[in-house]
Order: C-alpha cells, then sequence, then structure tokens
C-alpha cells in the first residue's frame, strides 16, 4: 500500500527510523528537524532535505490537528493516557458506590427518616448538577488538564472531611461539596476522547469505563471488610485515597491539543503533538499545523444551538442523558432497598402492613446483603462488553437505544413476585444494560460536538444527568417503601422513552471526524 503524501518517511536507503517536524524558533521563523528515535536523549537536530525546493515545499504544507491524530494513530501515549483516565474513573466510582452503602447505616445510627436517608444521596448530585456546566466552561476556557486537577482535589480533600462529618447537617453540607467536586470528573472523557484516532475512538472510551466497574465492585469489597470493624467514617476516608493518588498522578496528564489550537496556543499544540509522535514512535504528518480561527463564542451556551441540528442534538442529549442517570443510580440504589425488604412482592399494594414496618425499621446491611451488592455491581463488566461490540457495529444511537429498551424488559420483570435470587438476575441483567448506554452516551456526546464547545456541551449533559440523580433516591428509597412496582414501572418506562429519542438524533457519529467548529 503506498504511503499517503502528506507523512513524512524515511527513504529507503536510511535504515533508522526518523521522526520530522516543523519547529519555531526564538524569532519565530520555522525550520524543519528530525529526532533519532533510537538515540538515547532524543534531541532535535536540523533536517536537511536533498534539495532547498523540497524543503520550502515541505514547510508550506499545513495539517490540522485531526489529521495529526488520525496519522499518529494509536499507541504507548494512548495507553498511557487510557490508565490515567481509568483511574480517575476508578476513584469516581468509589465516591459514587459509597451513597448506596452508607445509607442504610447512617439511618439506624442517627435514626433518620427515608427523606433523611435520600437526602444524602440527593445532596451530592444537587453539588454536581451546580458544578458540572462550570466545569466545563473552565476546561474550555483554561484548559482541561486545569480544571481535572481542580475537580479531583476537591473530590479528595472533602471526602477526607466528610469522614468527621459531626452530624447529619455537617455531612449534608461536606457531601455536597463533594459533589461539586466530582461534577468535573466527566472531562476526563474529553481530554481522553480528543487523543483517540476515530477507528479506535468508540472502543476506547467504552473500554475505559471497565474502570468504572472496577472502583465500584472495590468500594463494595471495601465496605465487606471496612463496615463490620472500622463504621462508615473510616470507609469515607479510605474511599478517599484513590482520587489523591490520581491528583499525583496528574503531573503526566497532557493538555488537549485540540484545547490549544482553538484558544490560539499553535506552537503549545505542535508540541503537544510532536510528544505522542515521539512517545508512539511514528512520524508527524508534513509541514506545519493550520491555524484555526479562534470563536469569539468558546465556551458559550450559543455554541451547542449553533445549527438546527445541532440544537436537536442537543434537546435530545439532555434527555437522554437525565434518563441515564435517573435510571441508573436508581438500580443502584433500588438494589440495596429491595435486599432489606426480600422483594418486590413484600409490600402491601395498599402501602400498609407488617412488611412496610419492617421496611422503615432500622436494618443495616449485613454480609449476605454485601455480596448480593458486589454480584449486581459486577454486572458492569458484562454490560460493557456488550457495548464495546455493539457500538462498531450498529452504530452509538441504535446501541443506545436498544440497551434502553432491553433495560425496561428486564426491569419490568422484576414486577413478578419471586425468589431472591432470580430478582438478583433481573437487577443483575438491568444494571449491566443501563450501565453500556450510560457509556454509549459518554462516547456518542464528545464526538458529536466540536471542539469550542466539546467540554461544555459534556458539561451540560452530565448537569442534566444529575437532575435525574438528584430525583431518583426519592423513587429508589422513599417511593419504594410504599410501592415497589409504581418505582420500577417509573424506571421502565422512562427507558422506553429514552430509547425513543436516541433513534430520533439526527446525526451518527460511527466513523465520524471530530469536528473543530459548525458552520
Amino acid at each position: 500500500m503506498e504511503k499517503p503524501p502528506d507523512i513524512l518517511t524515511n527513504t529507503g536507503h536510511d535504515p533508522i527510523p526518523m521522526v520530522r517536524f516543523v519547529s519555531k524558533s526564538g524569532d519565530g521563523s520555522e525550520k524543519l528537524e528530525e529526532v533519532d528515535l533510537h538515540s538515547a536523549d532524543h534531541k532535535p537536530r536540523p533536517y536537511v532535505p536533498e534539495s532547498e525546493d523540497v524543503a520550502r515545499d515541505e514547510c508550506e504544507d499545513e495539517f490540522t490537528v485531526e489529521q495529526a491524530v488520525e496519522a499518529i494513530g494509536f499507541g504507548r501515549f494512548q495507553i498511557k493516557l487510557s490508565l490515567l483516565t481509568g483511574f480517575c474513573w476508578m476513584a469516581d466510582a468509589m465516591e459514587m458506590m459509597i451513597l448506596s452503602i452508607i445509607g442504610p447505616e447512617l439511618k439506624c445510627r442517627w435514626q433518620l427518616s427515608l427523606f433523611q436517608e435520600a437526602s444524602i444521596t440527593t445532596v451530592v448530585f444537587i453539588g454536581m448538577f451546580a458544578s458540572s456546566t462550570m466545569w466545563g466552561k473552565i476546561c474550555d476556557k483554561f484548559g482541561r488538564r486545569v480544571g481535572l486537577i481542580l475537580a479531583s482535589f476537591l473530590v479528595f480533600y472533602f471526602g477526607v472531611l466528610s469522614g468527621f462529618a459531626p452530624n447529619y447537617v455537617w455531612l449534608l453540607i461536606i457531601r455536597f461539596l463533594v459533589g461539586f467536586g466530582i461534577g468535573g470528573v466527566p472531562q476526563s472523557v474529553t481530554l481522553y476522547a480528543e487523543y483517540l484516532p476515530s477507528k479506535v475512538r468508540g472502543i476506547c472510551v467504552v473500554f475505559i469505563e471497565i474502570f468504572w466497574a472496577i472502583g465500584a465492585i472495590f468500594e463494595v469489597a471495601l465496605a465487606l471488610v471496612i463496615m463490620p470493624i472500622l463504621g462508615w467514617r473510616y470507609l469515607l476516608v479510605f474511599s478517599s485515597l484513590p482520587v489523591l493518588v490520581f491528583v499525583v498522578l496528574c503531573k503526566w496528564l497532557p493538555e488537549s491539543a485540540r484545547y490549544y489550537i482553538t484558544s490560539g496556543q499553535q506552537q503549545e499544540a505542535h508540541d503537544a503533538l510532536k510528544k505522542v509522535a515521539l512517545d508512539n514512535n511514528k512520524p508527524m504528518p508534513l509541514g506545519k499545523l493550520k491555524q484555526e480561527t479562534v470563536s469569539s463564542t468558546r465556551g458559550s451556551y450559543a455554541e451547542l444551538f449553533r445549527t438546527r441540528e445541532l440544537a436537536i442534538v442537543t434537546i435530545l442529549l439532555l434527555f437522554i442523558w437525565f434518563v441515564n442517570a435517573f435510571s441508573y443510580y436508581g438500580v443502584v440504589l433500588i438494589s440495596t432497598e429491595l435486599f432489606a425488604v426480600g422483594n418486590t412482592c413484600s409490600v402491601a399494594s395498599d402501602g400498609r402492613g407488617s412488611e412496610l414496618e419492617c421496611h422503615d425499621a432500622c436494618k443495616v446491611l449485613d454480609s449476605s446483603d454485601y455480596w448480593s451488592l458486589l454480584l449486581t455491581t459486577l454486572a458492569e463488566v458484562p454490560g460493557l462488553f456488550l457495548t464495546l461490540f455493539l457500538i462498531e457495529f450498529l452504530g452509538r444511537k441504535k446501541t443506545m437505544a436498544l440497551e434502553f429498551l432491553l433495560f425496561s424488559v428486564f426491569t419490568f420483570l422484576l414486577f413478578i413476585c419471586s425468589s431472591r435470587a432470580v430478582m438478583i438476575m433481573f437487577l443483575f441483567a438491568a444494571r449491566g444494560l443501563i450501565s453500556g448506554a450510560f457509556q454509549a452516551a459518554y462516547v456518542y456526546t464528545p464526538e458529536v460536538y466540536p471542539t469550542a464547545s466539546r467540554a461544555l456541551g459534556l458539561g451540560c449533559c452530565s448537569g442534566m444527568a444529575r437532575i435525574g440523580a438528584i430525583i431518583t433516591p426519592f423513587v429508589a428509597q422513599v417511593m419504594v417503601a410504599t410501592s415497589p412496582r409504581m418505582a420500577l414501572g417509573i424506571y421502565a418506562m422512562t427507558g422506553l422513552l429514552a430509547a425513543v429519542a436516541c433513534m430520533l438524533l439526527p446525526i451518527e457519529t460511527k466513523g465520524r471526524e471530530m469536528l473543530s467548529s459548525v458552520h
């Protein structure tokens, strides 16, 4: 196969791999340099072509960030970025999974009502909602890396502090601030996706969510060990430590080259891409990086509605993300509630009776409940692998629609009066499917928005998801006490509506380049 003409390659008589690129000197003039990848120091040296005409022709060529990312491809740089982003998601998952664990414990210890128990979860999502769009604007204006480091530090600091909360009110205040920091964590997906070639972007973004599943599983396992011995305060403190590790590892976290170029920092974008090429042992595209027009509305909400097509996408995505979070956290929370009650038929249809009194009574999770919760949490792993296959076979839209539809089917099946084992099986399937739909949305959203509004678009969708998460505790923890079937019916019906919304999306992003701007 003949190599593309815009890629610098070695001549046939040069067996040593070289990376060649255009750099700028102190006076602003451009020059061609090359790096010997087999040398110890990788020190650039002047590149002398066979003729001055060749040098001039090469310098006159231009390439975009998208072309550079596609040409450099997937390699060691993306693998390291995958691990960094994945660790961030694992730490975030632990902070979120803990919400379903400490609720029953604090309800008993502090004699809380069902409403107060649900508020412990809701207040975290209120913090996330309050900050999601703010983090998006920060990441679009000041960089993905800056926003992510600041958000992660807030999660760690207030996560540890919540373990020392003296009473219920202080716990609510501190957990709100934890949620305020967590609102910026989804921006790690923006940074990650912007360095991925289009052919592997969908698979890689879904695969990175394996770390979320690992974090959720690890949190349940940690609770199984710590809760009976040390209690909930130590669990909160230990669950925050992985976030600190990520903050330290951020020393090696790169800034997005796409952010640099849309903010007018051409040289920084070029240097970032050069590091990727060196890390991957691949050549840079021939010529110099094309300077793109800096949008005066960068980071503005108007960017999300710039065209009719993009406006429709934004409206539908806001609803899809709402349902994703409403249903996902609903399944997480309702699992512990159903384990405590027994099954969906344990409460009388009129909302009265001894079983309801038993539900309102103080009951902490025991070892069998933790093992059941661990089993349903494991469902996220096969759910993600299913999404890995479907997202490249069916595309993003159809994958989300199918998984929402199947989620609704298994949620309706929970209406059946069945044994605990069958109930766990239905919860397992429902959680795996809604987790997959959520991750498919994380693939689609950064792909559909242009660079100038990508972080803001993801931030707004994340903010809408938090509204769903704010509401869901009152369905999964309060309504379920009087009418489990009504609670489950709400989740099933919203899942069906989300499936329809996915099919109405006007843009399919499978195999599509990430745009820098829209016209």
